[in-house]
């Protein structure tokens, strides 16, 4: 027997160390909505495999990208994609170093399709104010696209098939992260918070990137799709590249008021090739839905009113994030555990996409609540240079969590920070069921479509999500995942102890988590987490 989302009834939900299995429920139906046509559950038949920080995610980017040519495809939508970008870690100059741009149009020219969609604002082409400085920097990254010639005489190959995506909300973009590549009829699809810039190549334990000199480090996730679920993330790229596609065609100056070009060529390439139906890759006991999140209509002017309607998408906008969220929040029965650079709202969201409700209403429950955020800022944010951030609870999770909590919740509510880092990661995971990484932040912009944003979420009986959490607990607590440690981070219980101390198990000592060997196992090379709250 099956749910309205094909998932066998007869599936069981661990939920950790000390928790009876859940009888007669499964991962679609404790943790995930209803699926629907546009929203689909791809069950026990598409592979969701994490991918944690960037150099993990750019080393398999760089296999799947050597030699394209006819019959291969990529497919690519970023908030900024650096022509130089060379995913192996190497800077130019270097043996071996291979600038990204390059390889993309030595592949058009070998053969391979080839589209790419970049982030963009309008009021980015004619407002030369610094917040808005990454959007114009995302326009001279087309432009270097597409004039790159790999060695071959006509057009250059990439001309067309670059387009600056302008059509979100004035305070808004298209944040979508996404990497599809297919060869050999087989997609592989990475959705991504990752940017691809030479500063997300980095990894545990975050210590090779300097700023000023200073440490700083770049955490971040990804997702690699293959099967159905791959094929889904093509169609959700081939409708945006349509949409871009038909935007008008604006200028955009360039240094001088009287020297402008067109932002997009006049005839861009035409849509993505339709894929292939997908072959299955068989994961038990897994479901899997790629999600996203789009403005109602797109915006392709700063004059008020100015709103055109989608081609592809419905005008309502869609939150499939959100929703799949606030379901699986309210399944959430030992842990919710949140990574995110932003922990507060920002300007071009609303209370009604919210996160902060339903977190509380966890904690309420019993849930352990973990956010963990950046000890720096981003660099890039306008204004910013590797300035703290995060010492101290910020007014959205002390009013809208904090403040809203009777005192026996409180307990159930923890904030760290980590040092020299900023957390680039966009995840939730949940009782070592439900995991969702992606492009959106945890703010209201992302979950009501301000953003256009794609994510990716899995709810499993499998150990899938349970081994995650080991990894990024792992890291951020800068200890080798030894054979003791590991299994000291399976043991839940345990492990919600680093957290909070009075969430340890009562036979383990109040300083477990904070001296080496306390667990057995645990030989941290520093210590870089910091409580915010309490």
């Amino acid at each position: 027997m099956r749910d309205g989302s094909g998932l066998p009834l007869d599936l069981a939900v661990g939920a950790g160390r000390g928790v009876s299995i859940v009888s007669g429920s499964e991962p679609a139906s404790a943790y995930l909505p209803s699926a629907t046509a546009e929203c689909p559950t791809f069950v026990e038949d598409s592979e969701w495999v994490p991918l944690v920080d960037g150099t993990e995610y750019f080393s398999q980017l760089d296999v799947l990208l050597r030699d394209l040519g006819v019959g291969d495809s990529v497919q690519v939508s970023g908030l900024d994609v650096d022509p130089m970008l060379d995913l192996t870690g190497l800077s130019q100059g270097e043996a071996g170093y291979a600038a990204l741009g390059q390889r993309l149009a030595a592949g058009a020219a070998a053969g391979a399709e080839i589209r790419m969609l970049l982030a963009g604002k309008i009021a980015a082409r004619s407002v030369p104010v610094s917040s808005l400085g990454g959007f114009r920097e995302s326009v001279r990254h087309a432009d270097t696209f597409r004039a790159l010639r790999p060695g071959v005489e006509g057009p250059a190959p990439l001309a067309t098939c670059v387009l600056v995506d302008y059509s979100g909300p004035l305070l808004g973009s298209n944040h979508q992260k996404v990497v599809v590549v297919g060869r050999g009829g087989e997609l592989t699809a990475f959705v991504c918070g990752i940017d691809l810039v030479q500063d997300r190549f980095d990894g545990a334990p975050h210590d090779r990137l300097r700023l000023d000199d200073e440490r700083w480090g770049w955490h971040d996730a990804a997702v690699r799709l293959r099967g159905p679920a791959a094929g889904r993330v093509h169609q959700i790229l081939s409708r945006r590249w349509d949409e871009a596609a038909s935007l008008p065609r604006r200028w955009f100056p360039r240094g001088h008021p009287a020297r402008v070009r067109r932002l997009n060529p006049a005839h861009p390439a035409g849509s993505p090739s339709p894929a292939a139906s997908q072959p299955s890759r068989s994961s038990p006991g897994t479901a899997v839905r790629v999600l996203r999140s789009v403005p109602a209509g797109k915006v392709d002017s700063v004059l008020p009113g100015r709103r055109g309607a989608w081609q592809h998408l419905p005008d309502t906008g869609i939150r499939e994030i959100h929703a799949t969220l606030v379901h699986a929040l309210s399944a959430a029965r030992r842990y919710v555990y949140l990574e995110d650079q932003y922990l507060q709202e920002f300007l071009g969201g609303s209370s009604e996409f919210e996160l902060y409700p339903h977190l509380r209403a966890a904690a309420r429950r019993g849930a352990k609540v973990i956010m963990v955020g950046s000890g720096v800022r981003d660099p890039e944010d306008p204004g910013v240079y590797l300035r703290p951030i995060n010492h101290d609870l910020n007014r959205d999770l002390k009013r809208k969590i904090v403040d809203r909590l009777a005192a026996e919740d409180e307990i159930d509510f923890a904030v760290h920070r980590v040092e020299h880092l900023t957390v680039h990661a966009k995840l939730i995971l949940i009782d070592d069921v439900f995991a969702c990484i992606g492009s959106a932040n945890m703010f209201s912009r992302s979950m009501g479509g301000t953003d256009s944003e794609v994510s990716t979420a899995v709810s499993t009986t499998t150990t899938l999500v349970r081994e995650l959490r080991v990894r990024l607990w792992a890291e951020h607590l800068r200890a080798p995942l030894t054979p003791g440690l590991r299994v000291a981070l399976a043991d839940l219980d345990l492990a919600l102890g680093i957290w909070r101390s009075e969430w340890l198990p009562s036979h383990y000592p109040p300083f477990t988590w904070h001296r080496p060997g306390a667990p057995e196992g645990y030989t941290p090379a520093e210590s870089v987490l910091r409580a915010v709250w309490p």
